[in-house]
C-alpha cells in the first residue's frame, strides 16, 4: 500500500499515513486538520541526454520548420545543405566580418 504525507496544521509536523488509494478521500474528509503534501517527487524513467531517439514523424515536422527559417539551427540539423550553400555562406560571412558588405 502507498504511503501519503500530510502536514498537520495543529502541530506543524509532517505525518506519514499508509492506506489504499480508495480510502484516501475519506481520510482527508475525516481529518480536515491534515493537508496532503508531496515531499519527494516520484522516480520516473526516461531518456538520458543525447540517447533519446526522435520519432521520424517529428523529425519531418522539424525539417519543415527548418525550411521556413533558413540558416536556423533546425535548418542546419534536419535539412542537408549543399556544398555550394555552405561555401556561399562562408564567403558572405568573411566579407561581413571585414566590414566590406553589410548583410
Amino acid at each position: 500500500m502507498p504511503a501519503y504525507d500530510f502536514l498537520n496544521s495543529d502541530t506543524n509536523e509532517v505525518e506519514e499515513h499508509v492506506m489504499s488509494y480508495t480510502k484516501l478521500d475519506q481520510f482527508k474528509e475525516d481529518n480536515p486538520h491534515l493537508k496532503q503534501v508531496i515531499l519527494d517527487a516520484p522516480l520516473t524513467v526516461g531518456g538520458v541526454g543525447d540517447r533519446v531517439k526522435t520519432d521520424d514523424g517529428f523529425k519531418e515536422v522539424l525539417s519543415n520548420i527548418g525550411k521556413n527559417y533558413k540558416g536556423s539551427d533546425l535548418d542546419k540539423r534536419y535539412n542537408k545543405q549543399s556544398i555550394k550553400d555552405i561555401k556561399t555562406k562562408e564567403v558572405v560571412k568573411k566579407y561581413v566580418d571585414k566590414g566590406t558588405i553589410s548583410y
